[in-house]
């Protein structure tokens, strides 16, 4: 009975923070399981990116060179069939993901440092320095990324390292805000409070003290930015203003069109290469947040431990 005279019942007692030795286990488990999103998406990336690698290995000649005869379906000794040049597809797919996954990669890493240093910046030290690198922020956010590429691969050249360079350098304000934002609730923490008053300077307090706590949602952001990336890489290899020089799935895409109804593999293949690495990159995103935030592990470790005991 409570103080107000309303009975409580059981469910209204169990509590939702883990108290018990058997309940914190719980937890520990929870947090340290990799989430089934993570696991399906990183099996797709290392598929891929496997595949990709050792493309030498795996396939038998070149992506430019015919094999066979052209359009011939998919068959025992061209299993995804051979383009409008006789070269054989399954080659060109394999040797495709080395472009798409390089430049994602590389739009990660370098939309991961730009933001990450952007981001913690405005959020630590607040004031003027926020003012500016916000704004900063607010001007490339607002550029049209997809026309910027054309423009920048049309003047400075279509090379893989310049498309990839020019991505990272525009990807980065989604992460830089993000990040802003989680340092703007950390850094007037008690531990941030603790290091000033022990004579810590301003750099190290954010470089060992609050810059960790924030980097799972830089982690995840970064994740997320692969998949866009690869996208926009498609998109500029299908309209002709990808590297010439390498196979890339979004030049297969493009010279597929004219034969939709007439060979549907030479279309058909490279998409699926393009969604499988789109998803992958998705998923371990998903999956990421899902693993490097407390609060969902101890919701799934309690919800799992009341149902173990229920049974």
């Amino acid at each position: 009975m409570s103080a107000t005279g309303t009975r409580v019942t059981a469910p209204q007692m169990v509590m939702s923070v883990p108290t018990t030795a058997r309940q914190m286990r719980g937890v520990r488990r929870g947090a340290a399981a990799w989430p089934p999103s993570l696991v399906l998406g990183a099996l797709l990336l290392v598929l891929l990116s496997g595949a990709a690698i050792t493309a030498g290995t795996i396939t038998a000649g070149s992506p430019f060179k015919a094999a066979g005869t052209p359009l011939r379906s998919p068959s025992a000794a061209h299993w995804l069939g051979t383009d409008d040049l006789g070269r054989d597809m399954l080659t060109r797919v394999v040797y495709g993901g080395r472009v798409s996954l390089l430049v994602g990669v590389m739009v990660a890493v370098t939309s991961a440092v730009v933001g990450t240093a952007v981001g913690a910046s405005a959020g630590f030290f607040g004031g003027a320095t926020d003012d500016v690198l916000m704004r900063i922020t607010e001007t490339v956010q607002a550029m049209p990324r997809f026309f910027l590429a054309i423009i920048v691969a049309a003047l400075f050249g279509n090379r893989v390292w310049v498309i990839g360079l020019l991505l990272g350098l525009t990807f980065w304000p989604p992460t830089a805000r993000l990040l802003r934002a989680q340092i703007l609730s950390l850094r007037e923490r008690e531990f941030v409070l603790a290091a000033r008053t022990i004579g810590a300077s301003e750099p190290r307090i954010l470089w060992r003290h609050v810059l960790p706590h924030a980097l799972p949602i830089v982690l995840v952001s970064a994740a997320l930015q692969v998949g866009s990336a690869m996208l926009v890489e498609a998109g500029l290899s299908f309209l002709g203003l990808g590297d010439q020089s390498a196979v890339s799935w979004g030049a297969m895409l493009n010279a597929a069109q004219m034969f939709v109804r007439t060979a549907w593999w030479m279309s058909l293949f490279p998409g699926l290469a393009i969604t499988m690495a789109v998803l992958g990159a998705n998923l371990s995103a998903d999956g990421l947040q899902d693993m490097l935030d407390p609060r969902r592990a101890v919701r799934r470790s309690v919800t799992v431990t009341q149902t173990r005991s229920k049974t």
